[in-house]
């Protein structure tokens, strides 16, 4: 499946170049100006959203200006059929593209526990855990529900349940709840199951846990298998997937976020990004080189590294079992730019640990969550602090875990497998 897969992808990539190419020649030079409206259109929404008042509200006038003008003209000159066709082309190609790097991992059978325990959230997810009639399902297998009520101190109740005899810990909650209870799991050297009952569940995702099977998670403590993966933390606390601080940390903290995010993250944009960032968090930091850097900024730390602008698996992170933390800084414009200003200002890199400094408490969105640290932040990774259990019938691998780095990888490798070889079948521990 996967050589035909490779195949049927190869052919509507090709498909696609064919029918751009057609469309260049039969409207040249009209497709070279609407391109240039549509480059000018994404310049003035970026000035506009840096900007405040009457200045936001000019760009973002002009942005829409013309982005009409380059529909406009994309229907006049007759190019809407064949701008769908490459489209369609395109995201069929990278779906199949998809499908031939999915890998899925066998691991050995575990020990099944003989008092796994159960924390779940009923609130979480929109109430995905009631929906799943989750609790009986889990008594159903032997594992001990344990309600997570309002009010509850989280930590106090796994330790509980731990003092109790619980010899294996799950979390049915979101990406918060997993790393408390995933921190405690490790602390006691216990099996740890992800059950997906949040509402993104990201720690799931690069699991390799089947984020629309919640009772089928459960599985885990069952007929389950066994791999270690990383816990990262910052001053003290676990995260499962990352901490960032700058724009979205501060948007977090706003009064209003949870009713209008978008909003106030728009609202915080030029606090951050700006040509007026007197407001801006001061956050020092050390880049790769080793230099040491005082500007506002947007750092994302996250438990290994993300795959960031991609066009496919981009946003997960292809495996957590690496050691390290994925760290990635974007210094606001003019931040940092040495004496010509022309200093890069989005840099990417990891390390086994990071400090953050800063003269005031920092906000921090911790797993999504708003929290107020105070510096320095020292950031750490714990290799294989945590023994995760996986449910036989889920893929076990992150949907990124055999993806090629690069498009040339990925084409190259693509050919290959379409011609015949054998696919990398990714991570096996």
């Amino acid at each position: 499946m996967r050589r035909l897969a490779a195949i049927a992808a190869l052919a509507l990539l090709v498909a696609c170049g064919v029918v751009v190419a057609l469309s260049a020649v039969e409207s040249f030079p009209r497709g070279l100006v609407i391109a240039a409206i549509l480059l000018a259109a994404v310049l003035a929404a970026w000035a506009g959203i840096r900007r405040r008042g009457a200045g936001r509200v000019a760009f973002l006038c002009s942005a829409a200006a013309l982005l009409v003008a380059a529909i406009v003209l994309t229907f006049v000159g007759g190019l809407v059929l064949g701008a769908l066709l490459a489209i369609g082309c395109l995201v069929a190609s990278m779906a199949l593209a998809t499908r031939v790097f999915t890998v899925r991992i066998e691991l050995p059978p575990a020990a099944r526990p003989e008092h796994p325990v159960m924390i779940w959230n009923p609130r979480s997810g929109g109430g995905k855990a009631l929906a799943a009639n989750l609790a009986d399902e889990a008594r159903a297998r032997g594992i001990e529900p344990i309600e997570l009520r309002p009010g509850d101190d989280l930590a106090q109740l796994v330790r509980d349940a731990v003092a109790g005899g619980a010899d294996g810990l799950a979390a049915a909650g979101g990406d918060g709840t997993q790393a408390l209870v995933a921190s405690i799991a490790a602390a006691h050297d216990l099996p740890f199951a992800c059950i997906p009952a949040g509402t993104r569940n990201h720690f799931a995702l690069d699991l390799g846990v089947d984020r629309d099977d919640v009772v089928g998670a459960l599985d885990a403590f069952v007929a389950g298998g066994e791999r270690r993966v990383d816990l990262a933390e910052v001053n003290g606390r676990t995260f499962v997937n990352n901490v960032s601080l700058g724009l979205y940390a501060e948007a977090v903290q706003r009064e209003g976020y949870r009713d209008a995010k978008l909003r106030t993250i728009l609202d915080t944009v030029p606090d951050i990004m700006g040509t007026d960032r007197s407001r801006a968090p001061t956050l020092q930091w050390t880049g790769p080189e080793g230099s040491a850097r005082d500007s506002a900024a947007v750092i994302l730390v996250s438990n290994n590294v993300y795959r960031l602008g991609r066009a496919v698996g981009s946003g997960t992170r292809p495996r957590i079992d690496g050691g390290v933390l994925g760290i990635a800084v974007m210094e606001a414009p003019g931040a940092g730019g040495g004496q010509d200003g022309r200093r890069r200002p989005w840099h990417r890199w990891s390390a086994p640990s990071f400090e953050v400094g800063s003269a005031a408490p920092v906000p921090a969105g911790v797993d999504g969550e708003a929290l107020v640290l105070e510096p320095p932040l020292r950031f750490a990774v714990h290799p294989g602090a945590l023994r995760l259990r996986l449910a036989p019938h889920h893929p076990g691998a992150s949907p990124s875990a055999a993806l090629p780095e690069g498009l040339r990888d990925g084409l190259r490798t693509t050919l290959k497998i379409a011609a015949g070889a054998a696919p990398d079948k990714g991570p096996t521990t």
